[in-house]
């Protein structure tokens, strides 16, 4: 088994390696279904099947708070919202481009992985748990809003409909 060791603690080794979109397809596209962004992915080929990429890497002018016209039946974001510097301006802004009745899916590390902590990672601004977004969520009149514990990737999950 391949492990990194941060502050005396044991990780799995793909946790420092990127595309921490594939432990969460599975249940994502049992959500996210029709026409949607992928706000994040990194890489194209990292993207949710289906779904349009957007990052600010990519050579066009789109990315977490300029996104393409039109309305989505969904929104997925692995591992991005942390790097964000305004981040509620963001989901507000993804929650405008959601069609009634379509789906925002998050997925999130944890604050148990300690290396993606912002005071050790430079790359993260912020640290999420699960209840803060499904209090911003709930805040903002999102209906059905399911949320998972840690996984193995130390990451969570959040779901909901607009």
């Amino acid at each position: 088994m391949k492990i990194i060791n941060f502050n005396n603690k044991n990780y799995p080794s793909f946790q420092a390696e990127g595309f921490a979109a594939q432990f969460i397809f599975p249940f994502a596209q049992k959500f996210c279904v029709g026409h949607g962004l992928d706000i994040g992915c990194s890489k194209k080929e990292w993207s949710l099947p289906g779904s349009i990429p957007i990052d600010i890497i990519f050579d066009d002018e789109y990315h977490a708070l300029n996104l393409p016209n039109g309305m989505f039946d969904y929104i997925f974001s692995s591992h991005c919202l942390e790097h964000v510097e305004k981040w509620t301006l963001s989901l507000d802004l993804w929650i405008s481009k959601i069609k009634e009745g379509g789906t925002l899916f998050l997925y999130l590390p944890d604050y148990s992985q300690e290396y993606w902590r912002p005071w050790n990672c430079n790359k993260h601004l912020h640290y999420f748990k699960s209840s803060v977004i499904v209090d911003f969520l709930k805040d903002r009149k999102m209906k059905n809003i399911f949320y998972s514990g840690v996984d193995l990737n130390n990451s969570f999950s959040v779901v909901c409909e607009k």
